[in-house]
């Protein structure tokens, strides 16, 4: 038996990738150099500083976008996008740094605009350059790959549409072999013209030099057979892959984990780990603070409001669930003659609800009764961004009414979010309505970034907080 460490699953195209990395580094670098020979400028020390931010934040940044993905992986277009805005994120953080502590009057700043409007257009042709040169090979034969694919299920076929989108790839499909039963619905392939055979003639064919790369896309539950297939395999010279049929689950910000070599792949997993929970909290800190500053008059007139026109304190405190389902104090303006801190029986506000007061009635409208959450954010408790915190009735409810109901909790609590950008806001009187929520709370932590977080925020300071449904 091969000992652990020949058991290891190795990175592709890793050493690619490596001479990429070196090649970027070496174009924003020497753009600096020739713009400052041929400006006939001195060089002076702060351009290494300049050169190390810019290399290491742009090495990063690619790092854990698209940029280094295997060039079979991934369309030139995410490519080119991917190293535009890594570029872009560059800039901003090197101007953000002479707002702060003015360099830029060390230096000539019409040779670093030069820099930084070549070095995108340098990055992307070489980019570019390198993709169309693997097409002019992948066109000609050089290295073209004759492709199969084992196993006519609904995987295989997501796989073949993404083989005919690469044409650049030099992958050329030549039909699915399956054994299987051709009645009933054990096939997802309905065409069996374009079925070649079984095991039997996959074999044959490999063995004759007829196939490059097979690729298994049987469902999991079927190893014995994928077994015996590649036993069979072993006395040819084709590549096998093995695709894991992931996307029968209902995935959650999956991301790969290396364990010493040993690859594993989350289904449920919140996105705001390590760095990218860092960078939301900074938003959170950054943005709640300077938004914090904005409304503090306009939430004083408001408590005052409140005070005058009704009894009772001015802000309202209810109990919710946060992260990790832990539960959690939320602030609001108190909108009620009645407060209910939602761990009982609780009766959602609805339309013409004789609690609501004529002060509540307009908070709850435009939504500023929810602005004393931003004392939240500042403590930690919830995000910006993210899906609404419900009373801890609801949750312990609709948890077992809707499934996948308790993943909302795998990211903290927010003031505003994108299902509520989808009008999602107010009353949920029905299960479908509560099931339109969630969904878009669960697409909001698959496709998170902090680049989302600023466009919702944006959105919602642009007529997010009105909306008809809230009462």
């Amino acid at each position: 038996m091969a000992d652990q460490k020949s058991r290891m699953v190795r990175p592709h195209d890793a050493k690619i990738n490596a001479f990429s990395r070196l090649i970027d580094a070496g174009i924003i670098g020497a753009t600096l150099v020739a713009l400052v020979s041929v400006l006939k400028l001195s060089w002076v020390p702060l351009y290494n500083w300049l050169l190390l931010i810019a290399i290491v934040l742009f090495s990063f940044l690619s790092e854990s976008s698209p940029s280094y993905k295997s060039w079979r992986g991934i369309s030139i277009r995410a490519e080119v996008s991917a190293v535009g805005s890594n570029w872009l994120t560059v800039v901003a953080v090197l101007l953000l740094v002479d707002v702060i502590f003015h360099p830029s009057d060390l230096y000539n700043r019409e040779m670093v605009l030069y820099w930084f409007v070549l070095t995108p257009i340098e990055l992307i042709s070489w980019h570019s350059i390198l993709r169309m040169v693997l097409r002019l090979f992948r066109d000609t034969g050089v290295r073209a790959q004759s492709v199969a694919i084992y196993g006519a299920t609904e995987l295989g076929a997501s796989l073949e549409s993404r083989i005919d989108s690469m044409p650049w790839s030099g992958y050329n499909f030549i039909g699915y072999f399956d054994d299987r039963k051709t009645n009933g619905t054990r096939r997802y392939i309905s065409d069996h013209s374009r079925i070649k055979g079984g095991s039997k003639e996959l074999i044959q064919q490999a063995k004759a030099g007829a196939i490059d790369t097979i690729f298994i896309t049987l469902p999991l539950a079927a190893e014995k057979r994928i077994k015996q297939l590649l036993n069979e395999l072993a006395d040819t010279t084709v590549s096998a892959y093995m695709m894991l049929d992931l996307f029968s689950f209902d995935l959650l910000s999956a991301s790969w984990l290396d364990i010493q070599g040993m690859p594993a792949i989350s289904v449920f997993e919140s996105p705001h780990t390590g760095l990218d929970n860092f960078a939301k909290r900074t938003l959170d800190l950054v943005a709640g603070s300077f938004i914090l500053l904005l409304i503090a008059i306009p939430m004083l007139l408001i408590a005052l409001a409140i005070k005058l026109t009704s009894k009772g304190p001015a802000i309202f405190r209810q109990q919710r669930y946060g992260m990790g389902g832990e539960p959690i104090t939320v602030f609001k303006f108190r909108t009620m003659t009645v407060m209910d801190a939602g761990d009982k029986n609780l009766v959602q506000a609805s339309r013409h609800d004789s609690r609501i007061t004529p002060v509540g009635k307009f908070l709850r409208r435009t939504s500023l009764d929810e602005l004393p959450q931003f004392f939240n954010v500042l403590a930690g408790t919830m995000s910006i961004v993210g899906p609404r915190p419900h009373a801890v009735i609801h949750n312990e409810f609709y948890r077992t009414a809707i499934h996948g109901y308790m993943l909302r909790h795998k990211v903290k609590p927010g003031i505003t979010g994108l299902a509520q950008i989808k009008g999602y806001r107010g009353e949920t009187d029905t299960l479908e309505k509560m099931e339109g929520r969630i969904k878009h709370d669960l697409e909001y932590i698959r496709s998170w970034s902090l680049w989302l977080d600023i466009k919702l925020i944006v959105m919602t300071a642009c007529g997010g907080f009105i909306n008809k449904n809230a009462y």
